[in-house]
């Protein structure tokens, strides 16, 4: 079973990729990259590819167009290959592909809705870069000692209970391990954008040397600040981020309403054990979640002011 779902998901790949490799290459003239079998890749398909790395320096695009083009080529083998074992006849490969077409043209539509987004004002900018001062005008560095526990709640409050009596985070583990309470604990030195805002905000309440509790549920993070460095961004610095955050804001808020008139002006009917389905409340959308705070990338602990400054930057 393992292997034909690898299997189809390699011939997904290529037949997604390159299904339009062969037909009309001979208007394709100089921009045939590469040929496989007479099969042409042309400089399209690479560029196309290459598109979806991001931002790349000269010397990285060169390299990368490299590798990219021997993944074409690699898909073109399996391309042929499939379509000599007739699995694009295959119901499994077919479905797969109805499913890849629908979520590729429905993207698609999204995005050139959110084309007529206008970008956020100079204003806009302004008051975002006002009310997140912990993130900008008071950002800092932390070095941080957490323990992590995943157990009980009544476990994460005894915890809790004993956080209040004992002086050091040491203590606690001690107690932790007395009582063979399973924990994880670490040392990290974090910029400001790489803590979750429910969690930025306890950090940056904290004095040196004060200890603070996050739970949630079955999981509670223990937090230790050790030392802080202040490293502000100003809203210079910070604007392009910012201008990107709110754009995309924006669009996903637009996408939303979109979608929700297209609901309320289609006739939509649930059936059989589905019947239901339409009635439940409105769950809470990643796009909604994610507009709480500036989202960044969680990365390793910076090693310099320079590297965490631009890491943070470059995640919002």
């Amino acid at each position: 079973m393992m292997n034909r779902s690898i299997r189809l998901s390699a011939v997904l790949l290529a037949l997604l990729a390159l299904g339009a490799c062969s037909k009309g290459a001979s208007t394709s003239g100089g921009q045939v990259v590469a040929k496989v079998n007479g099969d042409e890749i042309t400089i399209h398909q690479v560029n196309a590819a290459m598109a979806r790395l991001g931002k790349l320096d000269e010397a990285q695009a060169k390299q990368a167009s490299k590798q990219v083009l021997n993944s074409l080529v690699d898909q073109q083998l399996l391309l042929k290959k499939a379509a000599d074992a007739k699995l694009d006849r295959d119901p499994a490969v077919l479905q797969a592909l109805e499913v890849a077409r629908r979520q590729v043209l429905s993207q698609a539509y999204l995005e050139k809705m959110a084309q007529s987004v206008s970008k956020p004002s100079t204003q806009e900018v302004s008051e975002y870069y006002a009310q997140h001062p912990e993130l900008f005008a008071n950002r800092r560095i932390y070095r941080i000692q957490e323990i992590l526990l995943n157990s009980s709640p009544e476990t994460i409050q005894a915890a809790q209970e004993k956080l209040n009596q004992v002086k050091t985070l040491r203590e606690l583990a001690q107690w932790l391990q007395a009582e063979k309470i399973q924990f994880n604990a670490n040392e990290t030195v974090k910029p400001a954008e790489q803590f979750p805002p429910e969690i930025l905000q306890r950090v940056h309440s904290l004095k040196v040397g004060q200890t603070a509790m996050v739970s949630t549920g079955n999981s509670a993070l223990i937090m230790n600040l050790v030392a802080a460095r202040d490293q502000p961004v100003s809203e210079a610095q910070a604007k392009p981020a910012i201008e990107s955050y709110l754009l995309n804001k924006k669009r996903n808020e637009y996408a939303q309403t979109e979608i929700k008139k297209m609901h309320d002006a289609a006739e939509i009917k649930y059936l059989g054990a589905f019947a239901d389905a339409g009635n439940k409340t409105k769950a809470e959308t990643p796009a909604a979640k994610a507009a709480e705070v500036m989202p960044v990338k969680q990365d390793a602990a910076a090693k310099s002011d320079k590297a965490a400054l631009e890491k943070g930057l470059g995640g919002l």
